[in-house]
């Protein structure tokens, strides 16, 4: 592909084509010509966040769309719309270029959310295709996680497993490696992990339920999203290692590659805390919708993150460099 901005007739035969017109709120969106897309809130909230995809090269669409989309959701914030900038290198082809904004498309139907706009560029300053999204979201005042009113007792949950972003991601980048680990029916599991990167339905059914606090565990894994939380609240956080939920694939794939799981990116799980009286009825609300709540921790008098394991107390670290980096 020519460095430069994409042609219009390519922005219309590979972008706008695959872009489909979903919410009321959004006025009007993408179009040539136009560099600016309006909506309408009726008085909510607005919530905004902004991401790249960086540490992949597949299913950039995808993800691309969910980690936006998951940061708003921890503000029990609906997603609405999102601007997408897609940088891709010489090399390029229109091909690729189509499918991530195909899978962008479909994740943003499974959410209910709009591509309203962004930016489409090829530029010899990156040597592989970089996606970045900007979600817009809603929320009304009283459905925000009132962190202020954390306690000590309050529970500290998490959704479905850690680290199923990095497991998906280093499946599929390193599968010819890999594929010899796995029968066919994990393997076709592994495949559809990406399906689980949301933590949207979670997020809002969270706020029926007086959730106080909402946290996605990316970058860092399980403990980075816990000394995150630990200091969000400034509260003392305990989590007890053996009751943090991980699939026996992210175990198998971590051992191959001598990587800790507990500090890989792990998009699609959410840690929250709760009111212990709130959390028996989110749990069981949850549960309803196939989605798992394990109670790996609490809340304590004090400050700081720590795991229990072995019948110690250890303290967690603040993040680093994330263990995806390590393979992929």
């Amino acid at each position: 592909m020519e460095i430069g901005k994409v042609s219009n007739n390519d922005l219309n035969n590979y972008v706008f084509k695959n872009i489909n017109k979903r919410r009321n709120e959004v006025l009007s969106g993408p179009n040539i010509g136009m560099d600016t897309s309006v909506l309408d809130f009726n008085g909510d909230l607005i919530v905004l966040s902004t991401d790249p995809i960086t540490g992949a090269t597949k299913d950039l669409g995808k993800l691309a769309i969910h980690v936006s989309c998951n940061d708003v959701a921890c503000e029990c914030a609906e997603p609405i719309g999102v601007l997408m900038t897609i940088l891709l290198p010489p090399s390029a082809t229109l091909e690729e270029l189509e499918e991530i904004v195909k899978d962008a498309n479909t994740e943003c139907e499974r959410l209910n959310v709009e591509i309203i706009g962004g930016h489409t560029e090829v530029t010899d300053a990156v040597n592989r295709i970089v996606v970045a999204t900007t979600v817009i979201g809603k929320v009304k005042r009283e459905h925000l996680p009132q962190r202020e009113k954390i306690e000590v007792g309050d529970v500290i949950a998490i959704s479905k497993y850690v680290g199923i972003e990095g497991t998906s991601i280093i499946f599929n980048e390193k599968y010819n490696e890999l594929n010899s680990l796995f029968n066919d029916e994990d393997i076709k599991k592994l495949k559809n992990m990406s399906k689980s990167f949301s933590v949207l339905e979670e997020a809002l059914i969270a706020k029926n339920y007086r959730v106080k606090h909402l946290h996605d565990i990316t970058e860092g894994g399980i403990y980075g999203a816990i000394w995150e939380t630990a200091n969000a609240i400034n509260q003392k956080v305990i989590v007890d290692f053996e009751s943090i939920p991980v699939l026996d694939f992210t175990k198998k794939i971590a051992d191959h590659y001598n990587i800790n799981l507990y500090r890989l990116i792990s998009s699609g799980s959410m840690i929250m805390v709760v009111a212990k009286d709130d959390f028996i009825n989110y749990k069981k609300a949850c549960e309803k919708e196939n989605i798992k709540i394990t109670q790996v921790g609490v809340v304590e008098e004090g400050s700081g993150a720590f795991v229990k394991k072995d019948n110690e107390i250890h303290p967690i670290e603040e993040p680093g460099s994330d263990e995806l980096y390590k393979v992929v």
